[in-house]
């Protein structure tokens, strides 16, 4: 006897309209920040002249390895306007908001318990080889125009009484971190912050100063001030907007590293970047240029 003849599948029906859309696949993990949050750290130096606590480290985990920056939270000295104990959260959020926008101007950040306990680890940016080229972001002019390809900031004081024309480079890149700063209200951008790195690119560090409810916005960067932002950042902080939105990915992030008012303020200045379609301007409350500057 032959066997019974196995019933055909049914062939799937339409979608029900009600159905839920399937699930978007999760990004891989980028292995930069995985070293930084699993691997072991090994102090190997600190950091000198810094204000907090920096330690130089190695990191190694699952075979690979790399150098990074420990900043422990025990190592942060007090500030007035500012919670104790915030500032490595702080840099923290600043890096996964520029990772939100798309831009590659902070090096991965992560929180994670170290050595000397809970800090912020940050991958260490290597210097240019020796006879690469470094761009120039920041210099002092005679005169009163900044000349072409630079943005002028103001008039500084030199030495036994004279003045130059602080000015900064016409650069894609540092207009993105303009923007940047404006929304993480950024409150010491010196020009010691930025960092080059391998094949011209630059790096922003040190955010501790960053996402407080009040305009603290303090920079070298104002060369744009007042000018139309370009259609690039509008894009990217209307999409930015929408991270931003109570269950959004990037707002769920925030919730763990600062707090609710300040990420509503953090939405505010969005909101208000979209509706003037503008660089911000110094507000004359609040010094408008960090000190010292460099």
């Amino acid at each position: 006897m032959e066997p019974a003849a196995r019933p055909a599948a049914p062939l799937p029906g339409p979608a029900d309209p009600q159905d839920p859309p399937p699930a978007t696949p999760s990004p891989a993990p980028d292995p930069r920040v995985v070293l930084l949050a699993e691997g072991e750290l090994t102090v190997r130096g600190r950091v000198p002249e810094a204000s907090n606590a920096v330690l130089y480290c190695t990191v190694a985990y699952d075979g690979t390895g790399g150098t990074c920056v420990y900043k422990p939270v025990a190592g942060e000295r007090p500030l007035w306007d500012f919670p104790d104990g915030t500032l490595a959260q702080r840099e923290v959020a600043a890096y996964e908001v520029s990772r939100a926008c798309g831009w590659d101007l902070i090096p991965p950040t992560v929180l994670r318990d170290g050595p000397y306990g809970t800090g912020m680890v940050q991958e260490w940016i290597e210097p240019p080889e020796s006879g690469e080229a470094v761009p120039e972001l920041l210099a002092l002019v005679e005169g009163e125009e900044p000349g072409p390809g630079w943005k002028a900031v103001g008039l500084a004081q030199t030495g036994e009484g004279g003045t130059a024309l602080l000015v900064h480079a016409d650069d894609p890149r540092l207009r993105r971190l303009a923007v940047l700063d404006a929304v993480i209200n950024n409150g010491d951008r010196k020009g010691g912050h930025l960092l080059p790195g391998a094949d011209g690119a630059f790096f922003a560090i040190d955010h501790g100063v960053t996402f407080h409810a009040e305009d603290k916005l303090r920079t070298l960067l104002w060369g744009w001030a007042g000018e139309p932002l370009t259609e690039e950042a509008l894009a990217v902080l209307r999409d930015l907007r929408t991270s931003l939105e109570d269950g959004g990915p990037l707002a769920a992030r925030l919730a763990e590293l600062i707090t609710d008012h300040e990420t509503e303020a953090l939405r505010a200045r969005v909101d208000r970047l979209l509706e003037s379609g503008r660089h911000p301007e110094p507000s004359g409350e609040w010094p408008a240029i960090p000190w010292p500057p460099v």
